[in-house]
């Protein structure tokens, strides 16, 4: 389980958000949302401790994760895989050698090892003929669930998506959604989303957290979502593409 607890950030005294307080509990896919620019992205590198707040803790399994050392801290981001929101392969190098990468710098797997662990993570997403092109030959569909075969290699707790539809069309988009769900089904994996898509929060999240004016602004469950009453987050859903 992850618990935020009053979290704040400010960068160079200007306030990101303050008082963020919610908790992800195990097997839970939540949703965070919000207009372009009020911390979603810094949220999340907070969760694996990519960023320090100016105030408050985040536990994860009990421990609170900036009072770690270099190394604990090290092992607990391998609890994390991370789909980012242009997927950061590398161009240089093929689809399977993108997947293998964490497992190549983070374990003494033998290459046999690698080899199955990579093919099973591409065969989760589809992939598995895929594994000798090289990513300029990828659609940007194939370079999200290439992005998503690296996150779960490491098989991790965790999962974080930032962003996981941007740039797609809505059947791709519905893949990718599909994806996070079975990925939380298949893998009994909490998982971590960052979107604007409200289609995308509708498909695969069970809860959400609303960050607006400078703070977490509503957090409930979709459902409560959809009866809710709070004024800033009825706005952003109406403005949003689709009206529920």
């Amino acid at each position: 389980m992850i618990e935020i607890q009053n979290l704040k950030k400010s960068f160079g005294g200007v306030l990101v958000w303050e008082d963020v307080s919610f908790k992800i509990e195990d097997g839970e896919t939540v949703a965070i949302i919000g207009r372009s620019g009020c911390g979603k992205s810094v949220l999340l590198k907070h969760i694996n401790a990519l960023l320090v707040p100016d105030t408050g803790k985040i536990l994860i399994d009990g421990s609170n994760i900036f009072e770690l050392d270099y190394v604990d801290q090290r092992i607990m981001r391998q609890k994390f895989g991370v789909l980012f929101q242009g997927s950061a392969l590398f161009d240089s190098i093929n689809t399977f050698e993108n997947v293998a990468f964490p497992l190549r710098y983070f374990t003494n797997q033998s290459e046999q090892e690698i080899h199955d662990n990579v093919m099973q993570s591409l065969e989760y997403v589809n992939l598995e003929n895929a594994a000798d092109k090289e990513t300029s030959e990828l659609s940007g569909g194939m370079r999200k669930r290439v992005g998503i075969a690296r996150a779960i290699v490491l098989k991790p707790e965790y999962i974080m998506y930032d962003e996981p539809t941007s740039g797609l069309d809505p059947k791709t988009a519905g893949e990718i959604n599909e994806l996070i769900n079975g990925m939380a089904n298949a893998l009994d994996i909490t998982s971590i989303v960052v979107t604007h898509d409200m289609h995308s929060v509708l498909e695969v999240a069970d809860k959400v957290a609303f960050l607006d004016q400078e703070k977490l602004s509503w957090t409930g469950a979709v459902e409560d979502m959809k009866n809710s009453e709070h004024e800033e987050l009825l706005s952003f859903i109406k403005a949003s593409e689709y009206q529920i």
